[in-house]
């Protein structure tokens, strides 16, 4: 414990970072007065309401709320002054700064005993897609209820219109029915602000009109409107409206009327989310109008309940509501659950059930007006004893003089997947950005301890007493700048050289080498395509990969196994895409390192690619292999997934992009047989005091004169005063005001010809762009030694400079 304190002290959070952490969250956080006025706010009020925090700040929560939410917000405002040891939570609309209302799900927190805050604590999370689909799914629900529950059409229609309201603006509504033998339309139902109900009318040339001739669902601006009317197509008929959205009310067979909905002050009052939600409403009508017409009232309800039930996409049945038994199921549920409809004859409820799960009920009722409705989520099983999660909707109605339930059940295991593997790409994706700051700031460090190490060592005679602790510094400095590289290189911020490449050549060659590694008791097998395509990679950290699977393989079989290392050609398509959303479709190049080892549960395969994550003895890893291996793999544009189970084994797939290109064979230079010198003058700029001081020391001591600039505005000045010829920049890639790209680029605007060096903590998206534009670009990683950057700098100096 007395070595593990310092280190946690160490990686402590600091305000900054904290603060930093805070203002990347999706939430919009706030901390207010017990009157409600806003103390502070994160840097989530810009994405959540468009206003930046210092205009919430000092202003009232209330100002923002919907008035008829208000009350409910200062309810549990008071609410956490009078139990502050818990959290209230609920949703209400709040105006953002262009007026547009957006729902949020609110926590308002107690923080009063928080010395720090002072104050309640509220989040509040933009819900407001997610409050849209719930509304069109409880709209689609109610009106599919009424469709079996209204055999009246005018209080068909109506009830329909309240509905529609709860989604989108309604308040001017209308159907429009087809007479075919009169060529006309007449109104059952027509409620606006300006127009009464007209009576029946020839179909005409106007938008209803247009929407019943051509079969389409319209959405008709007055922007549109104009362009139609210039070609003839529309005419206005009543009150002009800027916003205006028609769908036709289409049976099987025919199209028989349009639903019509518009706004006579907002253009932009509807989108094509609107039409399409309208667009099935429109359905739903269509089909009720046509079972009042075609049958009588019961004969009717039938037909149109039996056209609906079939042809729903989703699993839909109707069982006894005391029995559970079922009574009839669609073609869907036929499909999804594997049983034939003789079979679903014989079973109720509980035979679909899991096991474990047979004695719970499905879902839990909940009053929805006069009817009971009910709602939830639970687990079922197919035929084939395979489970899955579903979400179940079903309603209570008299059907035959019975009491019975219909059922409408979807399967979410699809969405929930997606879900979890979007969490783990997010979480990921912050941890490597955190990984990435604290390795740059690292490495900056050990630039300053490993350049004066090597100084002192050059400085001190061989056997004074002092080289020995200086290279023990020297070794634990190599040792932290390998820990920074694997941490870099998880955020993908290392700098790699990529060249198009065969896989097998890897591959083959640690074959060779693994059987010392892995060791006699454990078999290993590789397995490589003959036809395999190339892919741009980093061949080195390709063997890495290679070697840290290996490893973890080694780990895994305690007492002996199989080790198989195979390649392969792979093309994914959008089938694989819809379970695998983080992945693009396309042709790769797959590398599968598969053990028979212990396996791995579902909780450790979650953290696995974390770095510091580790299943070993202390002292036994660092926890970076992995984490290593996954940026590795993200930064050369491809995936990876494991597939495991305990006692069973592990199998890793790395998938690479295929490219069409020619194997880049390459030639490595000659090195130098020691650092060489020269006598040029060299600009040096670097915005670190420390390691500019060791970089010009160490430029010095090669016998080169060094112009020390500590950013790029100061080394044009100083290039500018100098009066002879420079012959080398030497520059951070990162500096404040200016870049080090910049920098480079109008000082070989002014000085034609002038060499560069780039020096780089870390691989910046601006490093890796321009590493891949330019082959040629030198770049220093630090932490880099003196013969390193005197042999950079020799190599640059070499180059024929351009006149």
């Amino acid at each position: 414990m007395s070595q593990r304190l310092p280190l946690e002290q160490s990686i402590a959070a600091t305000p900054e970072q904290l603060s930093t952490l805070l203002d990347c969250a999706r939430e919009l956080l706030a901390i207010l007065s017990p009157e409600g006025i806003v103390l502070h706010a994160s840097a989530g009020s810009m994405r959540a309401l468009g206003l930046r925090p210092d205009e919430l700040v000092g202003r009232a929560l209330a100002e923002f709320v919907h008035p008829d939410d208000a009350q409910e917000i200062r309810v549990r405002l008071q609410g956490r002054a009078d139990n502050a040891k818990d959290s209230r939570g609920g949703r209400c609309r709040l105006r953002s700064k262009t007026g547009e209302l957006r729902w949020f799900d609110v926590i308002i927190s107690d923080c009063l005993g928080n010395s720090s805050v002072d104050g309640p604590v509220a989040s509040f999370l933009d819900v407001t897609s997610l409050h849209r689909m719930e509304a069109e799914r409880q709209v689609i629900s109610e009106v599919v209820h009424a469709l079996n529950q209204t055999s009246n059409l005018d209080q068909l229609l109506e009830g329909i219109h309240q509905a529609l309201k709860k989604v989108l603006y309604a308040e001017n509504c209308f159907v429009a029915l087809h007479d075919p033998k009169e060529d006309t339309f007449y109104f059952p139902f027509f409620v606006d602000q300006f127009d009464v109900a007209p009576p029946p009318q020839k179909v005409g040339r106007s938008c209803t009109a247009f929407v019943f001739r051509t079969g389409s669902a319209m959405l008709i601006p007055q922007s549109e409107f104009d362009r139609l009317a210039q070609q003839g197509e529309v005419e206005l008929v009543g009150s002009p409206s800027p916003a205006w959205l028609g769908v036709p009310l289409k049976t099987p067979t025919a199209t028989i009327g349009v639903l019509v909905v518009q706004h006579y002050q907002n253009e932009s009052a509807y989108d094509m989310r609107d039409l399409e939600f309208l667009d099935s409403v429109g359905g739903h009508i269509a089909l009720a109008i046509e079972r009042r017409r075609s049958e009588e009232a019961l004969r009717k309800s039938e037909s149109v309940f039996r056209l609906l039930f079939s042809h729903n996409p989703l699993p839909t049945w109707v069982m006894d509501d005391e029995t559970l038994q079922f009574i009839q199921v669609n073609h869907a549920a036929v499909r999804q659950y594997g049983f034939a409809p003789e079979e679903f004859s014989q079973m109720t409820m509980f035979n679909i059930r899991p096991e474990e799960k047979k004695a719970s009920l499905d879902a839990h009722p909940q009053n929805d007006g006069a009817e009971e409705r009910c709602q939830g989520v639970c687990k079922h099983r197919k035929k084939d004893g395979k489970v899955f999660e579903v979400e179940l909707i079903s309603h209570q109605f008299d059907y035959a003089g019975r009491r019975v339930r219909l059922v409408v059940a979807q399967d979410i295991s699809e969405r929930h997947l997606l879900e979890q593997q979007l969490r783990q790409a997010t979480k990921m994706e912050a941890v490597g950005r955190l990984a990435g700051g604290v390795a740059h700031d690292f490495n900056n460090l050990l630039m300053v301890i490993k350049g004066h190490t090597e100084l002192l060592m050059s400085a001190l005679p061989p056997a004074d007493g002092m080289s020995r602790k200086i290279m023990q510094i020297d070794r634990a400095a190599d040792r932290a700048a390998a820990l920074t590289k694997q941490l870099l290189a998880f955020s993908r911020m290392q700098v790699l050289q990529p060249r198009v490449m065969n896989l097998n050549g890897v591959v083959d060659d640690m074959g060779k080498l693994l059987p010392r590694l892995i060791g006699e008791d454990i078999d290993l097998g590789i397995r490589t395509a003959p036809e395999l395509g190339a892919i741009r990679a980093d061949a080195s950290q390709m063997e890495q990969i290679i070697m840290n699977l290996a490893v973890n393989a080694r780990d895994a079989m305690p007492t002996g196994g199989r080790l198989i290392i195979e390649t392969s050609n792979a093309d994914l398509d959008r089938t694989y895409n819809s379970t695998h959303p983080i992945v693009k479709p396309g042709r790769y190049v797959l590398l599968a390192v598969s053990d028979t080892g212990i396996g791995m549960d579902a909780e450790t395969q979650a953290h696995i690619f974390e770095p510091f994550f580790t299943t070993k003895e202390p002292g036994k890893g660092t926890g970076l292999g992995l984490a290593t291996v996954y940026g590795v793999v993200k930064q050369s544009g491809g995936f990876v997934w494991v597939y495991s189970e305990v006692g069973k084994g592990t199998s890793f797939k790395i998938y690479l992009p295929r490219v069409d290109q020619p194997e880049d064979k390459g030639s490595a230079a000659a090195p130098f047989a020691e650092a060489p010198r020269g006598t040029e003058t060299i600009l040096l700029a670097e915005d670190e005091q420390d390691v500019c001081e060791v970089a010009r020391e160490f430029l010095e001591s090669g016998g080169y004169t060094v112009i020390e600039a500590h950013n790029g505005a100061e080394a044009l000045r100083l290039a500018g005063e100098h009066k002879s010829v420079i012959d080398l920049l030497v520059t951070d890639m990162v500096m404040p005001g200016m870049t080090g790209k910049e920098l480079a680029g109008r000082l070989q605007h002014r000085h034609s010809g002038i060499g560069v060096i780039y020096m780089s903590g870390y691989s910046e998206q601006t490093v890796a762009e321009t590493a891949q534009a330019d082959a040629s670009m030198l770049l220093l990683t630090k932490p880099f030694s003196r013969s390193s950057i005197l042999r950079a700098v020799r190599q640059a100096l070499n180059v024929p400079r351009r006149s």
